[in-house]
């Protein structure tokens, strides 16, 4: 009786604690699940319709667990898409339409357990798209060797612009892109001929322009500036005729090679021929004997190593020029700036520098101005860095590109 009561008990002990455990994994699974309450809905302030999209604003609901807002619609390619900002903003922009028209936009609320608040319809209507006020401000001009093509972008959001050029039967396809209020680009490399140009533009969603025809014109004639004439202004230079090396190499119109020292061609700078020391800038003053203007010009380093590694270019080794700045005069005296330029490539062993910049240092450095340069005889290479060296800077070659002997 008593062994009949005891086993009893056990039992009862045994169902409880297996509720127990029960009870236990369901509030742990429930846990798990975390709050499953969805925050509240958003109430809209106001909209502003804006090029192509509008910002809307809006206060929050009081829930202290929101995450972010999310705006769901279909923009102007007919594509379902969605913006998210954070809980810290009280606005959001929606863009990516193209025409003046009603569309819908869902807003929602989602916490941090991803629940998402009832949705709140808001009909907008976007202003024109933006691509079509840049496509109308294009303006275009011919330029040395090429064109100059110019536009006004009030958004500020990027835009592509497809330049298309023909000439006959012959068509290339030029893109521009930038996200700036006022830009202008110059396009290179067209013959000094009539060409048809044509454009259209394009927004980051994928929205684009009818093509548009904006006229005809004819590049500018672009010559090398013929060096026959050019001589040193010793005065006014660094002394650049260290061993081998001498200044006047700088404009000879040999291009040294790696592969031999029978072209070496390239000016060296020795800190012991100049006070000791490389005083930053090295100035390099060339008398041209006759007027010019330049629209762009290349830069070729040093390129034969001595006692080098086998088969290795001196290319972006420390003694080679790597900054510089150009300026242009008519007496000497008075000089306009032309711009601050380097040569991009990494200082230290050849082993470390790819293949393409190695091949960019053989072919020349190309380096486009702005703008075309004022009328000028007189040009200084002022430069203002090396890859490392604090004792020799070289440089092998200039030549200049736009319209000679004015």
């Amino acid at each position: 009786m008593v062994a009949s009561k005891i086993h009893a008990v056990r039992n009862i002990l045994y169902v409880s604690s297996l509720l127990l455990v029960i009870s236990l994994i369901a509030s742990c699974e429930s846990d798990d699940k975390g709050d499953t309450t969805p925050p509240g809905e958003l109430s809209v302030i106001s909209t502003e319709a804006t090029y192509g999209g509008a910002v809307i604003s809006y206060t929050l609901p009081e829930d202290n667990d929101i995450l972010y807002v999310r705006a769901d619609y279909t923009n102007g390619k007919g594509e379902a898409v969605f913006r998210t900002v954070s809980k810290h903003v009280n606005q959001i922009e929606v863009s990516g339409f193209v025409l003046e028209e009603d569309v819908t936009v869902s807003l929602t609320v989602v916490d941090e357990n991803q629940n998402s608040s009832m949705a709140v319809a808001l009909k907008i209507r976007p202003l024109r798209s933006f691509i079509f006020l840049v496509q109308e401000s294009i303006q275009i001009e011919p330029d040395l060797g090429g064109v100059q093509v110019s536009w006004e972008n009030a958004t500020e959001k990027t835009v592509f612009i497809y330049l298309h050029i023909q000439d006959g039967e012959d068509e290339q396809i030029r893109i521009l892109s930038s996200a700036n209020k006022n830009e202008k680009i110059f396009v290179r490399g067209l013959e000094a001929k009539p060409l048809l140009f044509m454009t259209k533009t394009e927004d980051f969603d994928g929205n684009i322009s009818e093509l548009q025809e904006k006229g005809t014109y004819t590049p500018l004639f672009e010559e090398k500036i013929n060096k026959d004439t050019w001589k040193l202004v010793s005065n006014l230079s660094i002394d650049g005729n260290a061993y081998e090396g001498a200044t006047v190499n700088f404009w000879d119109d040999v291009i040294d090679t790696f592969e031999t020292n029978s072209d070496n061609s390239y000016f060296i700078i020795n800190r012991n021929d100049n006070g000791g020391i490389l005083r930053w800038p090295l100035d390099i003053v060339i008398d041209l004997n006759k007027k010019a203007k330049i629209n762009r010009f290349k830069v070729w380093q040093r390129a034969y190593w001595y006692n080098g590694p086998d088969g290795k270019s001196y290319y972006y080794q420390e003694e080679n020029l790597k900054s510089f700045d150009l300026y242009v005069s008519m007496n000497k005296t008075d000089w306009v700036l032309l711009g601050n330029f380097e040569i991009e490539g990494p200082a230290g062993g050849t082993d470390e520098i790819s293949q393409a910049l190695l091949d960019e240092a053989a072919a020349g450095h190309n380096f486009n101005l702005d703008e075309i340069s004022p009328e000028f005889r007189y040009l200084k290479f002022s430069i203002t860095s090396n890859f490392g060296s604090d004792s020799f800077c070289h440089g092998s070659e200039i030549t200049l590109f736009g319209r000679d002997n004015l």
